[in-house]
C-alpha cells in the first residue's frame, strides 16, 4: 500500500513509498540492462524523493525568514544532481578548490556558496575573494592570511565569517564529531573567546559566525547547544561594537539519518523545533541564517544495486560475492558498527525475493577480508545472478569511491516521474572505463624533470 499523496507542507515520503520506488528502481535497472558483465554495479538517485526532501527543508522554516539552505557538496558531487539543487534556490557549501569550480560549473551563484576548507591556500583564498563567495576562516594564522589578502585584492562581495568550535563534546561517532575540545576545526571558544571578540572588532568585514558539531550520530539538542553559544558570542560582540556586526549565523548541518528503516526521522522540522527553542532569536529576524546539510538532503535517495556472482558455504555460513563493496561503501566496509546498512534481495528481474530468512554473509569484490557489506544477516535465500539494493546510499557513497584494486566508479542513474505519470531514466555519471583507470595511474614510462641547480 502506498502512502497517500503529499499535502502541502507534508512534503516527505513515508516508508511505504519509499520501498515502493526502490522496487521500482530494482526493476528498472533490471529492465533497462544496466546491470552486466561489464557493468555488475550502478547507482540510482530517485529525483522525486530528493525534491521532497530539499521542500521538505524550506518548507520547515518561515518564507519570511532570511535563509540560505546548502546542500553540502561532499555528500554527493554529481553535477546535475546539484545542478537540480541550484535549479531550486539552494546554495551550496564547498571544502575544497574542486568541489568550488564543481559548484560554479552546476551553476551556483558565487553568494550563494560557501567555502569551507580547514586548509585554504592563499591563492584559494584570493580566488574566493575575487569571486565573492562566502567563506569562512578556521583559525588565526588564516585570519591573518586573509587580511593581506584583502588589502592585496579587495574584498568585492564575499561574506566573511569565523568558524568556532563550540567544544561541546562528542557524539557516539568520535570520527564524525567535530566539537570535541580538541576537533581540528574551528577556533575553540572556550579557549579563545576574548581574542575572537577583539578580531571581529578590529575588522568590521566579519560579519558571519559558523558552527557545526558533528554529524551522524549527534543529539539534535547537542548541535543545538553549539549554535546557542555562538549566538551569545554574536551578541557580546554587538555589546562591544555598538552596532549589530554579525549578521549571519551558519549552523552547518549534521542532522542524523536512520538507516535502520525506510522512516525518515528526525526530520527538518524537528531539527527547526529544537533550535527555536534553544536559540529562539534565530527565528525573530535578527540574523540571517545558513544552513549546510548533506546526507539528511541525500541519503534516503539513493540506492546502490549490483549483482551477485557466486554464493558458497564456508563453515557453515553462506556467502554471497557481490560486486559492492569498499569501493563505494567505504565508510560502511571500514565502520560496520556506526554505519551499518540494510541489504534487499530480488531476482535477476528485479523482483522481490520473499524466501524464509536465513543468516548469511553478504560481501563485496575486493581482495580483503574485512570487504563485507552485511555479516550474519538474516536475508531470503540468496541465488547468482540474484540483485542486491542497498538503501539510503545517496549521502557520501557516490562521491567517496574508494580505488583499492583499480576497481572501477560505477555509473549512476536518475529516476523521475514524468508528468505523463511514467518513469523517466537519465544518465547521471558514466561507469569509469578500465581505459580510464590505466591512464589515471601515471605515464606510460618515467618522464626526466629538468634538473634545478642546487643552492
Amino acid at each position: 500500500m502506498i502512502d497517500a499523496p503529499l499535502r502541502t507542507g507534508q512534503s516527505l515520503p513515508g516508508p511505504d513509498t519509499l520501498l515502493h520506488r526502490r522496487r521500482e528502481i530494482v526493476a528498472g535497472v533490471a529492465r533497462q540492462g544496466f546491470i552486466g558483465d561489464l557493468t555488475p554495479l550502478c547507482g540510482v538517485v530517485d529525483l522525486d524523493t530528493l525534491d521532497e526532501l530539499m521542500r521538505s527543508l524550506t518548507e520547515a522554516y518561515p518564507a519570511t525568514m532570511p535563509a540560505l539552505h546548502t546542500i553540502a557538496a561532499k555528500a554527493i558531487t554529481l553535477r546535475p544532481v546539484l545542478a537540480r539543487f541550484a535549479q531550486a534556490g539552494f546554495g551550496c557549501e564547498v571544502a575544497s578548490p574542486g568541489e568550488l569550480e564543481l559548484a560554479l560549473a552546476a551553476g551556483f551563484p558565487a553568494e550563494r556558496i560557501v567555502f569551507d576548507s580547514p586548509a585554504k591556500t592563499t591563492t584559494e583564498i584570493e580566488r574566493a575573494l575575487a569571486l565573492g563567495v562566502s567563506f569562512n576562516i578556521d583559525n588565526f594564522e588564516e585570519l591573518a592570511r586573509v587580511d593581506q589578502a584583502i588589502a592585496r585584492v579587495g574584498r568585492h562581495r564575499s561574506v566573511i565569517g569565523m568558524r568556532l568550535n563550540p567544544q561541546t563534546g562528542a557524539g557516539t561517532i568520535g570520527a564524525m564529531s567535530t566539537a570535541t575540545p580538541t576537533s581540528k576545526f574551528g577556533i575553540g571558544l572556550a579557549d579563545h573567546r576574548q581574542a575572537i571578540i577583539d578580531a571581529f572588532v578590529a575588522r568590521p568585514w566579519l560579519t558571519q559566525l559558523h558552527v557545526h558539531s558533528g554529524s551522524q550520530g549527534l543529539r539534535l539538542e547537542h548541535a543545538a547547544d553549539g549554535v546557542r553559544l555562538i549566538t551569545d558570542l554574536a551578541a557580546d560582540v554587538t555589546a562591544r561594537t555598538g552596532y549589530q556586526q554579525v549578521r549571519r549565523i551558519d549552523i552547518g548541518g549534521g542532522l542524523p539519518v536512520n538507516f535502520g528503516s525506510d522512516e525518515i526521522a528526525p526530520t527538518f522540522a524537528d531539527h527547526r523545533t529544537v533550535l527555536e527553542s534553544t536559540v529562539p532569536e534565530l527565528f525573530d529576524g535578527t540574523y540571517g541564517l545558513v544552513t549546510e546539510f548533506g546526507r539528511a538532503l541525500t541519503a534516503k535517495a539513493g540506492t546502490i544495486v549490483a549483482r551477485v556472482e557466486y554464493t558458497k558455504v564456508t563453515g557453515g555460513r553462506q556467502i554471497a560475492i557481490t560486486h559492492a563493496g569498499v569501493q563505494v561503501a567505504t565508510r560502511t566496509i571500514f565502520g560496520p558498527g556506526e554505519w551499518p546498512l540494510r541489504i534487499d534481495v530480488y531476482d535477476a528481474q528485479g523482483r522481490p525475493r520473499a524466501e524464509q530468512p536465513h543468516v548469511q554473509d553478504v560481501a563485496g569484490p575486493a581482495c580483503f577480508t574485512g570487504d563485507m557489506l552485511a555479516v550474519g544477516r538474516e536475508l531470503p535465500f540468496v541465488h547468482p545472478g540474484d540483485l542486491v539494493a542497498v538503501p539510503d546510499t545517496g549521502g557520501y557513497y557516490f562521491s567517496t569511491h574508494f580505488s583499492y584494486n583499480a576497481l572501477p566508479r560505477p555509473a549512476v542513474y536518475a529516476v523521475e516521474t514524468h508528468p505523463d505519470g511514467g518513469r523517466r531514466w537519465s544518465l547521471v555519471r558514466r561507469a569509469q572505463s578500465i581505459e580510464q583507470i590505466v591512464t589515471e595511474a601515471g605515464e606510460s614510462t618515467l618522464v626526466p624533470l629538468p634538473i634545478r641547480p642546487s643552492d
